[in-house]
């Protein structure tokens, strides 16, 4: 098997776990998810198998889309609400403050990402060293909020957010933050990924809905993913010619408007073979990935 599935994880399980049971249903080991997704979060978890899995990264660096619930009075030892209690305050916030508050988060900047988190220091995962009761500096990185909307009522210290943002931000740091600029603790308490790249929530299946029978029937093409980036058909021998690593010359493409290293979607037919990179210098589309082989 090979091509995309887009999942909705459930709670209570890890992306890995996910992906594992999807490698089990199509009996291949060649299987790559798209963002890790803490367990108590659900959503969107675009899955790649068979070789769509060399194309992965391209959706990891892709914007997603949150709704999240903020719990404010309490904060956690991992800024969610599956940690440790480990301060308590009271709230005397309105939802006025709050929503002038959300206003000043949309745009880029830095952001401290959480000790619960993959990121490795010295080739350790954070994570593993605060369940060790390590705390270990940490580099702000930017991140970029294009919008933050308040999307439900204000009720027994309770509010949700739909947030889009680029890749790398932490949804738990942000609800810190926002606590933070409010003058109280707060934390996360639920997670719905609603959106990665063109993808959203209801264009995914339940992972419990999926078997070894139906599985095929929920798989797309893998070029669904890549969508965004322009089209070029080729000939036969070109397209032997790519499929074998070779380059091919610019002038016979007859491509308008592109640029330097520009990425470009290689079709034969009714074949999608993989991405090529620009190369102006040369003169020549380079090979990025190669998906299909003929």
């Amino acid at each position: 098997m090979q091509g995309l599935i887009l999942v909705n994880k459930p709670s209570g399980i890890t992306s890995f776990k996910a992906v594992s049971k999807i490698k089990y249903l199509c009996a291949t080991k060649r299987v790559g998810h798209t963002g890790t997704l803490d367990p108590m979060a659900t959503g969107v978890l675009p899955v790649f198998i068979g070789r769509a899995t060399v194309l992965s990264n391209f959706l990891l660096e892709s914007d997603k889309r949150y709704i999240a619930e903020i719990t404010l009075g309490i904060s956690t030892d991992t800024a969610d609400i599956t940690g440790n209690v480990i301060n308590r305050q009271e709230v005397n916030v309105t939802k006025e403050q709050i929503e002038a508050v959300l206003k000043t988060f949309v745009g880029k900047q830095m952001q401290l990402p959480p000790m619960y988190s993959a990121i490795k220091k010295d080739g350790v995962r954070l994570y593993t060293l605060a369940r060790q009761g390590v705390e270990v500096e940490r580099e702000a990185r930017e991140i970029e909020i294009h919008s933050i909307d308040l999307v439900s009522d204000f009720k027994d210290n309770k509010f949700s957010i739909d947030v889009s943002c680029s890749k790398g931000t932490y949804i738990r740091s942000l609800c810190t933050d926002i606590g933070e600029k409010l003058g109280v603790c707060a934390t996360l308490s639920s997670l719905q990924r609603t959106k990665t790249a063109q993808f959203c929530i209801e264009n995914c299946v339940d992972l419990d809905v999926l078997t070894k029978e139906n599985v095929s029937q929920y798989i797309i093409s893998e070029e669904a993913a890549l969508m965004h980036f322009k089209e070029v058909n080729i000939t036969s021998k070109q397209a032997t010619r790519f499929s074998n690593g070779g380059q091919l010359d610019l002038d016979r493409l007859k491509i308008e408007n592109i640029s330097d290293h520009e990425l470009l979607r290689v079709r034969y037919n009714d074949t999608f073979l993989g991405l090529g990179s620009v190369n102006l210098e040369k003169n020549q589309l380079d090979i990025k990935c190669l998906v299909n082989i003929l």
